[in-house]
């Protein structure tokens, strides 16, 4: 009966890392358009929720030719963990549901 909330755990996990790599498209997205005015409210919560995750890759990818490839390994670490977030999920479903 209580088996039922670790793939619903894993499938909500799964549900924000889709979201939060729709929020890091937008953002990287912004970039291109380097006459925003970034004092904006939105645009201030926008970056205070993906610039901590993205410098983390900064520091690791230095910018090449004034280009920032960092976002490309963020969306890597984000879709490998998808990957065996739903594989985890896919897995305690049909077990638990074999066995429960």
């Amino acid at each position: 009966m209580g088996y039922e909330i670790i793939p619903t755990i894993l499938l909500v996990l799964l549900k924000t890392l889709g979201i939060y790599s729709t929020i890091l498209i937008i953002r990287v997205l912004l970039t291109w358009f380097p006459n925003l005015d970034m004092s904006n409210p939105i645009l201030v919560n926008l970056c205070a929720i993906t610039d901590p995750y993205l410098n983390f890759f900064r520091g690791i990818i230095p910018p090449l030719a004034g280009l920032d490839l960092s976002p490309i390994l963020a969306f890597v670490v984000i879709r490998v963990v998808q990957g065996i977030l739903g594989n985890a999920a896919a897995l305690a479903m049909g077990g638990f549901q074999m066995y429960g």
